[in-house]
């Protein structure tokens, strides 16, 4: 492509939007609804195995032993039961409730301590408090502020630390208040204490259970959670009061993870999460389905997204220049296919790659851009429409009006070459003529000629051209193309010499004079187009053809077509005409230019 100015304008306004659309997305103005989508494209629930059981501290076991916190015995009592039994116990039995200190209880604390000591597989739950802290980096010795700092730690009592497995618990939502991603493990300084999901995973390994090896996330220790399972699906309806009162048989949980934890409203252990953003899901629950991602060997990275937002940016610098000026139909073609691409690839690139993506980095900027491109163009079309309207309305046929409005041929208005047959009439003694008239009267006469000879042009689909003084021009075959504009342009010829006789019959009777016409007709190459100054353009043709065809007229005697050999020639037997040789010298013609008479055309 040639650079001109226009095209490097159109190249930078095409990098500018596409760089502004990039920077929308990369500096986080759709974050919000982008995790709504991505929950809405990837988060698919599925049926669990019924290898990892919820065990909840429900409504049911608050009526019957009163509000948190329990006497520990419960609980002791609960973990004993489910290993009452050697040889058909637990795998795993993770508790998701914080025993920080002794209790005012110390024969309670012990019995907690036995029933752990005793299983063998039990791991409880720990916490760390956050919070912002300036420090020192070990690098290059600046500081800088440390947003996720460890301000405190929560852990079992020490007796009960020292027979059992511990893992933290803590929940981190997104900035909209969703959990979508977990942490794998805290540094706490004197150690690094990995995730309760984690560590009940590997414990459940331990015990001849099958699994693939965890992969540990690097990007500040955060991964995605796929969620296998809704709010509700790993809980059968069990309570801790059917374990401290016997009601399920402990073989149920034979070789399975048991997870026991806050399942009642009002615990402060309900969380919002991208796996149904209408029901909130318990702690305990959201523990389950990352043990299930890990079971899996199943939870997606996100992609970076400098790579994303490279894609972005070509995609919609490729729009902008595909769009522009593009119509309707092929622009809802090349929307629809490159947004449903996207997400398909979105779709694909998570479930079987394992790769996150931005499902609305791209599709919702290249909508606005689709959106923003129809506007544009119908407001173009639009001011194209009154342009051509305003250019042609008076001067063409209405038919040849539509044709030019549903053909855009606005776009060639500019000055093009044309092969056109030019028409060019005059009345003969005129001057003289109204030299002896009152101007109304002369006024009145040639709006009775202008009308008679546009009425013709109009007729016969020519475009009229200008009035100069009392002579009329009109051409045929542009501004669009006709399939005999010579014929339409000589049967317009005659209409006017037919009208003639009339027109002239009524003058005579109004003001005592008449009139007759000298016609000119030729055709030829011509360029065409809107000529002028910016304060005043025509539609107008220029070059020799049409001054052929002014001479012709200026030429021909009153009642008389003048054509050229051309235009004779393409007549053929549809015409008489009557050859007058090369006996009229027009000017600027070589001698041998011929001359005939339109004398008749079928």
């Amino acid at each position: 492509m040639k650079i001109t100015k226009p095209n490097l304008k159109t190249a930078i306004a095409a990098m500018a939007a596409a760089a502004v659309m990039t920077a929308f997305v990369g500096l986080g103005a759709l974050q919000r609804p982008d995790y709504t989508a991505s929950d809405l494209l990837y988060q698919e629930a599925a049926a669990t195995d019924g290898q990892i059981v919820v065990v909840g501290m429900d409504q049911r076991a608050l009526e019957e032993l009163g509000p948190m916190p329990w006497p520990r015995n419960y609980i002791a009592e609960a973990i004993s039961y489910l290993n009452s039994d050697p040889d058909a116990k637990p795998a795993v039995i993770g508790v998701d409730v914080l025993y920080v200190a002794n209790s005012a209880d110390p024969e309670a604390d012990a019995a907690l301590v036995a029933a752990a000591a005793e299983g063998g597989n039990v791991v409880f739950a720990s916490a760390a408090t956050f919070g912002s802290e300036l420090v020192e980096s070990e690098d290059d010795g600046s500081f800088f502020m440390d947003t996720r700092a460890v301000q405190a730690w929560d852990q079992p009592f020490d007796e009960l630390y020292a027979v059992s497995d511990i893992g933290h618990i803590n929940a981190m939502s997104d900035t909209d208040g969703y959990i979508r991603h977990a942490l794998y493990s805290v540094d706490i300084g004197d150690r690094v204490i990995k995730s309760f999901s984690s560590v009940i995973y590997e414990k459940y390994r331990a015990a001849g259970h099958d699994g693939p090896d965890i992969k540990e996330p690097k990007d500040g220790g955060f991964f995605y959670i796929p969620f296998h399972a809704k709010p509700g699906a790993y809980y059968e309806e069990i309570s801790v009061l059917d374990l401290l009162w016997e009601e399920v048989d402990s073989s149920y949980f034979a070789d399975k993870i048991v997870l026991i934890g806050p399942y009642a409203a009002g615990m402060q252990d309900e969380y919002r999460t991208s796996a149904d953003h209408s029901v909130p899901m318990y702690g305990i629950e959201i523990q389950a389905n990352l043990i299930e991602a890990f079971r899996t060997g199943f939870y997606p990275k996100e992609a970076g997204d400098s790579l994303q937002l490279l894609i972005c940016f070509l995609v919609f610098l490729f729009a902008f220049f595909f769009l522009k000026g593009r119509k309707v139909l092929p622009s809802v073609i090349f929307w629809a296919v490159l947004t449903g691409g996207w997400l398909a690839i979105c779709y694909l690139a998570y479930w079987h790659g394992a790769v996150i993506l931005h499902p609305l980095w791209l599709t919702v900027p290249l909508t606005v851009e689709f959106i923003g491109s129809i506007a544009i163009n119908y407001i173009k079309a639009a001011k194209e429409k009154r342009f051509v309207t305003k250019t042609f309305g008076r001067y063409v046929d209405p038919a040849v009006l539509k044709t030019l409005l549903e053909q855009d041929a606005a776009k060639d208005l500019g000055g093009k070459m044309f092969d056109i047959a030019v028409l060019f009439v005059d009345i003969r003694g005129f001057t003289t003529m109204s030299e002896s008239l009152e101007p109304t009267q002369v006024v009145n006469i040639i709006n009775k000629y202008l009308t008679l000879t546009t009425e013709c042009i109009m007729k016969n689909h020519g475009t009229l051209d200008k009035f100069v003084g009392d002579c009329t021009m009109a051409f045929w075959n542009a501004p669009l193309p006709q399939e005999d504009p010579v014929y339409l342009a000589c049967r317009a010829a005659m209409d006017m010499m037919e009208g003639s006789k009339a027109l002239g019959e009524e003058l005579m009777r109004e003001f005592g004079r008449s009139v007759d016409f000298g016609v000119g007709v030729h055709f030829g190459p011509a360029v065409v187009g809107n000529i002028g100054a910016p304060m005043r353009m025509d539609y107008t043709a220029i070059g020799d053809t049409v001054n052929t065809s002014s001479r012709l007229e200026s030429n021909a005697p009153a009642g008389t077509v003048y054509i050229s050999r051309v235009v004779a020639d393409m007549l053929g037997d549809r015409a008489k005409t009557t050859s007058l040789g090369a006996t009229i010298k027009l000017k600027g013609k070589a001698k041998g230019f011929e001359v005939l008479t339109l004398d008749s055309l079928e």
